[in-house]
């Protein structure tokens, strides 16, 4: 049986994510600075259009990825992912790609490069996710240039600038102590939830020369929280159509209302943080109707759709309790399969980045994990872009929301709707 689990979107609830892109290449005579990351003051104001417009294009990739993901039959487990993190991820790493390996990452992120409109937005959206809050979330950036190595000073500027990202020299030539250093970087940027995301065989201490890191950590507690005492044992239906014993979270009969709406092949809840900033959206299929079914035909347009049709209501709320944790994923495949080719050959062209096409991608990896209970939600992933040389409804008025059945949810920004996490649950399981 293909079980999966895959997630989306910022919430109230407890989330954490991280990204790393590794960049190995070899010495260039290309100038160097030691740039500490500053707040740019010349950034033009977003309109409320632009700001749609890129809330859309990371909504795109999430929803197509997360299809790919889906529908990959080396994903045989639960899967849980932040597309988020690895939209960041690419996104850095996109900054220095040119001609044809530019033009294919840019057709699969559907950004502009050196768009000063898209970097306001991706600076805003870094600055409004590590604001004060009745919740806590946080995103950072970082670069780890190996000693005594040069790069171009325009890409340092752009990433230091505009995502915020530190700079620090690292010695690559002892991968163990290496990787410690940046593994303890992603911990503490997610609460010690992504450990050991690198291991010195990541590192070629004779190639690596940089390493991208992205990490966001969210935390946060349910507006109407789930009274464990009400918490018990129902019957969850498995894809196989066998029946399994799940700890369920159960919301009955209180004055609360909360968005809701639904359509023939679905219903669609929204369950709100603390702070009203961050949500969960889960879309559970009616019966007889396969979750694959909903996911194959989902895609930004629908999902804003079925957003926007929503309206307060009662709604009886039975939700398992579940924890995912994700094994490390090779992203590779499913990348490559929505457009992003070139960069993983011999002939990718990310001059941007050394001022020589001596790069490409080997690898992205990603690894993730997610707790939801009665109080909240707790989450964390990482992403890793490793590159090498070129060279060498019932009778009563109140609606019933059951989830007992295979499902799909998000987190996501509520203030501009952006996806941060997106996962399905098919097989529910929760270990205190």
């Amino acid at each position: 049986m293909k079980t999966k689990f895959a997630l989306v979107i910022i919430v109230s609830f407890l989330l954490i994510s991280s990204s790393i892109v590794f960049v190995l290449m070899n010495q260039s005579n290309i100038s160097d600075k030691n740039t500490s990351n500053e707040t740019p003051d010349d950034l033009p104001s977003l309109t409320a259009m632009q700001t749609k417009a890129y809330v859309k294009t990371i909504n795109d990739f999430s929803f197509n990825f997360f299809k790919q993901l889906y529908q990959n039959p080396s994903m045989e487990d639960n899967l849980f992912y932040s597309p988020y993190s690895v939209f960041t991820a690419l996104a850095m790493t996109y900054e220095g790609a040119k001609e044809k390996t530019a033009n294919e990452m840019a057709e699969v992120l559907n950004i502009p490069q050196d768009n000063e409109s898209f970097h306001s937005y991706v600076h805003s959206l870094y600055t409004y996710l590590n604001k004060d809050s009745e919740y806590t979330i946080s995103t950072a950036n970082a670069l780890w240039i190996r000693e005594n190595y040069q790069i171009l000073n325009t890409y340092l500027d752009t990433v230091e600038t505009y995502y915020q990202a530190t700079s620090q020299r690292i010695d690559f030539s002892k991968p163990a102590q290496a990787a410690e250093l940046i593994n303890q970087w992603v911990e503490n940027n997610t609460n010690n939830l992504i450990q050991e995301l690198i291991s010195p065989g990541n590192i070629d201490p004779d190639l690596c020369r940089l390493i991208l890191t992205n990490a966001i950590y969210f935390n946060g507690t349910w507006k109407v929280q789930f009274d464990e005492a009400n918490t018990t044992d129902r019957e969850f239906e498995l894809p196989s159509g066998e029946n399994t014993i799940v700890s369920t979270m159960i919301l009955t009969g209180t004055e609360d209302k909360f968005n809701y709406t639904e359509t023939e092949e679905l219903q669609l809840l929204e369950l709100p943080y603390a702070g009203n900033e961050i949500s969960m959206i889960i879309g559970l299929p009616k019966e007889e109707v396969p979750l694959s079914t909903v996911i194959n035909d989902l895609n930004e347009t629908k999902y804003k759709a079925w957003f926007d049709s929503m309206e307060k209501e009662e709604v009886n709320i039975f939700l398992p309790k579940f924890k995912i944790e994700t094994p490390l994923l090779n992203l590779n495949q499913p990348l490559q399969a929505l457009g992003i080719q070139k960069a993983f050959t011999t002939g990718a062209d990310f001059s941007g980045i050394t001022g020589n096409k001596d790069l490409h991608i080997s690898d992205v990896l990603h690894k993730a994990y997610i707790d939801v209970n009665e109080k909240g939600t707790e989450a964390a992933a990482a992403t890793a872009v490793i590159m090498r040389l070129t060279s060498n409804g019932g009778t009563s008025s109140r609606i019933t929301f059951d989830c007992d059945h295979p499902f799909f949810f998000m987190l996501q920004h509520k203030e501009t709707g952006t996806i941060l996490f997106m996962g399905t649950v098919e097989h529910p399981a929760y270990n205190s």
